[in-house]
């Protein structure tokens, strides 16, 4: 787990990340089993730039960060044998940030949760810890040191940025949404009967979407969060996808709002989604 301890955190200061808010994701790692091929990839379809940031810790490990514009959004780190046989697997993880790491970490675990990686420092840069929700959908809280260098945050709907944010709770979306509330002051927005699927859970802050729950689909092989990217033009971005190895899994579908999605798993097995107002 030592490889795993501190490249993640090393984003906070590396990316160009807006000040967060309190209970909002603000940072996203993308873990690989090939990070040169993963950049090349999401950087085709997304229009994501790469930066190496070299080594984040004593073991050699190296770290990407993917930029839209002057906004860093997210990390790339390779999965080592170690934590693909204690097994670890392609795969998309947020951050969500919080006042004091501590104290989440404990309210986690005494609300039912998992703490994977206790809490612990980072020189520089903050404090973070590796947790999972009831249901076993990982996470991660942390609270950076503040900065005085970000960029103002992106329009909403700007390319390149994450649009959504989606659970696929095991223990249903009820339990999940009262975790979730009690954790971060999350709030029911508004709510979609799916016949047979279940509810559909919108939730947010002041009435302003993040973000929607649903009980885990059969098909989905585990309780996670999705993320979903935003693009300019979807079918453009589903040839894209196509053409650089990666597999369309479901749509592209119109949703409310009249935005466009499409979920897809990228070459290496890693699931992500995509957005956006046009098709």
């Amino acid at each position: 787990m030592s490889d795993l301890t501190s490249a993640p955190a090393a984003t906070a200061t590396l990316s160009d990340t807006p000040a967060p808010g309190t209970g909002r994701f603000f940072w996203y790692e993308l873990m690989t089993t090939d990070q040169d091929a993963a950049a090349r990839f999401y950087g085709e379809v997304v229009g994501w730039t790469a930066a190496d940031q070299g080594s984040a810790d004593p073991s050699g490990q190296r770290y990407l960060v993917l930029s839209a514009g002057k906004h860093g959004v997210a990390g790339l780190l390779q999965l080592n044998r170690t934590m693909i046989e204690g097994g670890a697997r392609p795969g998309w993880i947020g951050y969500i940030y919080v006042p004091d790491t501590d104290e989440a970490a404990k309210r986690i675990r005494e609300a039912g949760g998992a703490v994977h990686m206790p809490p612990q420092d980072i020189p520089g840069i903050g404090r973070f810890a590796m947790v999972a929700d009831p249901g076993g959908a990982p996470f991660y809280v942390m609270k950076p040191l503040p900065r005085d260098d970000a960029p103002p945050p992106a329009a909403p709907n700007t390319p390149g940025h994450v649009s959504w944010h989606e659970l696929y709770a095991a223990d249903g979306e009820e339990a999940a949404f009262k975790f979730y509330s009690g954790q971060f002051g999350w709030e029911t927005v508004s709510e979609m009967d799916m016949g047979p699927m279940g509810k559909y859970r919108i939730f947010g802050f002041d009435g302003v979407q993040m973000g929607g729950m649903m009980d885990k689909p059969e098909q989905v092989p585990v309780p996670s969060w999705a993320f979903y990217f935003e693009v300019d033009g979807l079918e453009a971005a589903i040839a894209r996808i196509q053409a650089q190895g990666g597999k369309v899994t479901m749509g592209p579908h119109q949703v409310p709002g009249d935005s466009w999605i499409v979920q897809a798993v990228d070459p290496q097995g890693a699931s992500f989604a995509l957005v956006s107002e046009r098709r």
